[in-house]
This record gives C-alpha cells, structure tokens and sequence, in this order.
C-alpha cells in the first residue's frame, strides 16, 4: 500500500490549514480522508487566493498534531513535491517517494506542475466534484494518478521509488539512465549500442544529476 498525502497552508514557510490522502492498492485509488487544520498563524491573502480556504472555514477545527495519527499507518508516504509536505507535517514514520523527482527522472523537458502532468500525460482521473484543484484531497487524486503512471511506465516498485528520492540516490544510480527510452539501462551499454543518444541527453538535458552527467562524460570520452 502507498499513501498518497498532501497539504494545504497558510503560506510556504508552514501553518497546514488542510490535510489529505488516498490509497494505491493494486493501481486502484482508494480510502480517501481529509481534514482541515485550525492552523498555528494567519491564513495569508496569497494563499487563500490559491485554496480558497477561508478563516471561518477553519474555526474550531483540530490542530494537525492532534488529526494526523489517523494518517500515520503506511510504509510509504508518497507526495508531489515530498520535500515540501514532509517539512510541513509532524513527523511520519516511513519512506518517502516524490512524484515531481521521479517524473523529472522520466519525462525530461517538460513542466512538472501536478496539473500540467495530469494534462500532458492524460492521466484519467476523477476527483471529488464539489472540490477543485489545490484543495488537498484533489490533489492527492491527480497525484495518485501520476504514481500509478509512474508505476506502469517505469516498473519500478515502492521501495525502488524511494530509492531514487533520496538526496544519496544520485550516487546509487548514477551510471544507469532513468528516463527516456533506453531508461533503467546502464549508461555502458547504451554507449555501446547508441552512444549519440547519450551525447543528445548531455547536451540537451539539463537537470541531470552530476554523478548521471559524470557518467555520460566518461562513456562518450571512452567512445571517441
């Protein structure tokens, strides 16, 4: 099982106003919670703008140290953006994948917005009616679709994700190509069969991890 969670606030330095996840069980989307968050600071204009979660909306309603155990429960916690969610929330005992970081590892080149990746990609998906887009539970749907994407386009499995989201898994996968379509094969055996491919990928690609962009540099160098 992946939980798939996200946050609302008040503004990008914290103050979570709501909260929400959904499952990935068997490529279905599943057991969709929510929450809003009476939060720790003024909810600012910018942000409101943006959820449309109002003050009055969250009177009375309980702070996220005392809603988020019933989120708790999962081995793998997955976000768009994680790095932003997980600094958000008290602490969640599991692993987590970053759906932004492994579509950039997949799909180079392209914007990496949830929205514009549910729309580049068409991803089918319906979430809740009576919501819309950057309400929390909304997103985990668009967000849940992506994995599922992901999952289906790459083959990589939970523990493989979370892998390639750690700040150390550059180095752990730095001679093998993760996205494109020679992805999950090492750059050595794709300097032998294709190698102006990977002179194409160094030139054009520019968010590559240095140890990747090492790789190709030494590959191509022993090909000339």
């Amino acid at each position: 099982m992946l939980r798939v969670i996200d946050t609302e606030t008040c503004c990008l330095q914290g103050g979570v106003v709501e909260v929400a996840s959904v499952d990935v069980i068997d490529g279905q989307i599943v057991n969709p919670m929510s929450d809003l968050i009476l939060p720790d600071r003024p909810i600012s204009r910018q942000a409101m703008a943006v959820h449309r979660i109002t003050e009055a909306m969250v009177v009375g309603k309980p702070t996220i140290e005392e809603a988020i155990g019933r989120y708790h429960g999962s081995a793998f916690y997955v976000a768009h953006n994680a790095s932003f969610d997980r600094r958000m929330l008290p602490e969640m005992h599991g692993s987590w994948i970053c759906t932004m970081m492994l579509s950039r590892q997949l799909w180079p080149g392209i914007k990496y917005g949830n929205q514009a990746l549910r729309h580049s990609l068409k991803l089918e998906v319906t979430p809740p009616a009576d919501l819309h887009a950057h309400r929390a539970l909304y997103d985990c749907y668009v967000t849940a679709a992506l994995l599922i994407r992901i999952m289906e386009t790459s083959g990589w499995d939970a523990a493989q994700m979370a892998l390639r989201c750690q700040p150390a898994a550059s180095a752990v996968v730095g001679d093998v190509l993760p996205f494109g379509k020679y992805c999950g094969q090492t750059v050595a055996a794709i300097a032998r069969k294709d190698p102006r491919y990977l002179r194409w990928v160094l030139e054009n690609v520019r968010d590559l991890r240095p140890p990747l962009r090492q790789a190709l540099r030494k590959y191509l160098s022993d090909d000339q």
